[in-house]
């Protein structure tokens, strides 16, 4: 037994294995429903009638954030790839960039690959992102993802606030939102979204993975974020959120209330761009270093 305990605690620690760098996975089709939009909007407990009304004019279409459904399968392929190494345990999500090339609507077809593009030793650990992609039923590109995570050693450092952050630098913010996060959240969310990590539904995994308890999925506490984005700085229209981009720096919890502002940067390309900081209630940082992209 002890032997076997042993074995178990070294294969925890086993590095990613640098021989899956630029592999691919097979791709994988997601069968866009009404239903599986209507489920993920409420999960996220967005009311735009954009998701739920089909009289609006263009129809029903999915919130941006719903693309994380589409790619979640080749991302759990390449994430659990027994080859990689990964240990699901040590892992925290800590980057996120989303490109919305096109809106995802009921009825579509949509074609998702992932491919491991980078993987970096940390001070924390080690970082690897995995690229996502996903096409329409006519081979329209409608998302590309970069999904950055910290495989955590031994130690892990203590996050710090960087001075430099947005919600410390002093400028006035164009718009301040508060929203909160249900306690039943996690639940909801990963079931609408696939993502069943038992670190978010689960009490006794997540203090096993070293967490005081479970936590809010990153993508859930981003789409609370890109809600506040269209309410904002879209006068509502999902489709004119081009892009987000942002660094997870610190749990969030069922319950919990978060405040997200939003400064103008300035354009590029033709769109507008943005920058914004979530805190927690106690005015710790929980996203850092947002930026976001806007159609005029």
């Amino acid at each position: 037994m002890a032997r076997a305990g042993m074995t178990q605690h070294r294969n925890l620690l086993m590095p990613l294995n640098r021989a899956c760098l630029g592999k691919s996975y097979p791709p994988a089709v997601t069968e866009v429903t009404r239903e599986a939009i209507l489920n993920y909007a409420r999960a996220c407990n967005d009311d735009n009638p954009r998701y739920f009304d089909p009289a609006v004019a263009g129809g029903i279409v999915a919130p941006p954030m719903f693309a994380v459904v589409a790619t979640w399968i080749p991302l759990l392929s390449a994430m659990t790839d027994p080859e990689l190494h990964a240990d699901l345990l040590r892992l925290l999500h800590t980057r996120q960039e989303m490109e919305f090339l096109a809106p995802i609507r009921p009825g579509d077809q949509i074609v998702a690959t992932a491919t491991i593009a980078t993987i970096v030793d940390t001070p924390g650990g080690e970082s690897m992102t995995v690229e996502l992609s996903a096409a329409n039923q006519i081979g329209a590109p409608v998302n590309r993802t970069r999904f950055t995570v910290l495989i955590r050693g031994r130690r892990v450092p203590e996050a710090r606030v960087s001075p430099t952050d947005e919600s410390a630098r002093g400028v006035a913010p164009l718009a301040v939102v508060t929203q909160t996060i249900d306690r039943d959240q996690t639940f909801r969310y990963a079931e609408a979204s696939g993502d069943r990590n038992p670190i978010h539904v689960d009490e006794n995994v997540a203090k096993l993975a070293g967490l005081p308890g479970i936590i809010v999925h990153g993508l859930c506490t981003m789409a609370f974020v890109s809600r506040a984005l269209i309410e904002q700085v879209c006068a509502g229209d999902p489709l004119r959120l081009k892009r987000l981009a942002l660094n997870f720096s610190r749990p969030v919890f069922p319950g919990d209330a978060i405040t997200t502002s939003i400064w103008p940067a300035g354009d590029t390309r033709g769109l507008q761009c943005f920058t914004f900081a979530t805190v927690n209630a106690e005015g710790l940082a929980v996203i850092r270093n947002g930026t976001a992209e806007v159609s005029p």
